[in-house]
Parts: C-alpha cells; structure tokens; sequence
C-alpha cells in the first residue's frame, strides 16, 4: 500500500511539473498529444540514448577530442533545460547536491577545477546498460526506476540506481527533467 501511494505522489508531482513545462514552455503538447502518449519504448530508446551518449564523451575524451562539445550536445539533446525545471541529483555529488542548471550538469559531467566534480562521463565509460524495475506512462510524462550498469575499460560494471522522469519537448522528443542517481546502500566507499 505504502509502495503505491509512494508511486501516486511521485506520478503526481511529475505530472505537475509536466503540466508547468506545458503550459509555460512546451505549449504544442500540454494539451494536443499531437505526438500521442508516451510509449515504453520511447522511455527504452531515451535509456540507449542517454547511455549511448556517456559512452561517447568517454571515447571522445580518451582519443583527445573535443569533449566538451560532445558534452554539450549530450545534455541539448537530452535533458530539459531551458524547456523546463530541470531536477537532477547525480551520483557523485556531495557537496552541491543537485545540478539545477545547464552549466552545473556540464561540470558535473565533465569536471571543473575547483569543485568537487571530476567528470562522471570521461571515467572511461565502454558501456552503460539499463535494468528498468518499471515504466510509468501517461500523454504527458514518463518515469523508470531501476538500476544502470556502467562497464569501465577493465569490464568491470558499477551498479548505480537511478530514477528518471520524462516529458516530451516541442519536436516531440523525449527529454529528462527528472533524474536520481544514487549508489546502492553500503557500496560507496569513502
């Protein structure tokens, strides 16, 4: 009981902010679903690309590349800033917690001198795989909840959970407003 109510008042307040990011920003799909409702599989597609993306900026980052660009287009295309609220809480985060904006999601994915990031997306990344405990879909949103794996050079796999939650923007494409990172309890080490 405590399980579905925990899931009622997460979806709730998911759809709010959806309804926000509609009505103020992504006024073509607050209430058209020109697009239709949002599919598992687009939920899915969204998970590959996002991993796909890390996996990316690591290999850009390993062979000298421009990381940074890369970096950036990773978070254009995926998350919601500048559409919406953006709520993010990554994993290795400790002394500021939540990544707001767009130039505190860079930082934390590639690093910046003087804080605590030392950029999550150039460790090395060669894969990153999605175990989804469930989906939640409506017209508007989307949410999974699961755990991701993400396999170093060595093909060591580091579980992290994750919660991520969805909207569509004005091109119909799924972006992230919504994402928890966290590693499984006991597992850090400090």
């Amino acid at each position: 009981m405590l399980k579905q109510i925990s899931i009622v008042a997460f979806a709730a307040v998911l759809s709010a902010a959806a309804g926000c990011a509609n009505n103020k920003n992504m006024a073509g799909h607050g209430g058209s679903h020109a697009n239709g409702p949002i599919s598992k599989e687009e939920v899915q597609a969204a998970q590959r690309a996002w991993g796909d993306g890390i996996v990316d900026i690591s290999r850009v980052y390993a062979k000298g590349g421009d990381y940074e660009a890369r970096a950036v287009k990773h978070i254009d295309s995926m998350y919601a800033y500048g559409d919406t609220i953006v709520l993010f809480k990554p994993t290795l985060a400790r002394d500021d917690q939540f990544r707001g904006t767009f130039d505190e999601a860079l930082s934390y994915f590639i690093g910046r001198k003087g804080t605590e990031d030392t950029g999550f997306a150039i460790q090395g990344w060669t894969n990153v795989r999605f175990e989804n405990e469930g989906i939640y879909t409506d017209s508007d949103s989307a949410m999974a909840m699961g755990n991701y794996f993400f396999k170093d050079p060595n093909g060591d796999e580091t579980k992290v959970e994750y919660s991520f939650g969805y909207v569509r923007d004005d091109a119909g494409d799924l972006k992230i407003m919504l994402q928890h990172s966290s590693v499984p309890f006991g597992s850090w080490k400090d």
